[in-house]
């Protein structure tokens, strides 16, 4: 059974940064794709960032590129997002979430793609 547990949440001022991590555990995470997805109270989930396993392919939504990034550790099989010049609208739960296979491009931000999710932590940016 595959789980993910999302950790580093917290509160920081707005230009701060914040590192996620999500542990993968119970499957064979090198043929998997990842994604962080956020969540604000009344609106959908959002696409954040997605990393294919294999090769490393990286992806990015518009309202975060160049300030986030998205790793890997494959010995400890987690995924990070390193998230720098935070902005109080980035406030949400992020959620970290997990497909078998390799998405394509065009499916990396769609969270229907993904079969497994975490739990979700709260990110919270002050002004």
């Amino acid at each position: 059974q595959v789980q993910l547990v999302e950790s580093g949440g917290g509160l920081v001022q707005a230009g701060g940064s914040l590192r996620l991590s999500c542990a993968a555990s119970g499957g064979t995470f090198t043929i998997y794709t990842m994604g962080w997805f956020r969540q604000t109270p009344g609106k959908e989930r959002e696409f954040v960032s997605a990393l294919r396993w294999i090769g490393g392919y990286t992806a990015y939504a518009d309202s975060v590129k160049g300030r986030f990034t998205i790793s890997r550790d494959n010995a400890k099989n987690t995924v990070n997002l390193q998230m720098n010049s935070l902005k109080p609208e980035d406030t949400a739960v992020y959620y970290c979430a997990a497909v078998r296979g390799a998405l394509g491009t065009y499916r990396l931000a769609n969270a229907h793609e993904y079969g497994y999710w975490g739990q979700g932590t709260q990110v919270t940016v002050s002004s």
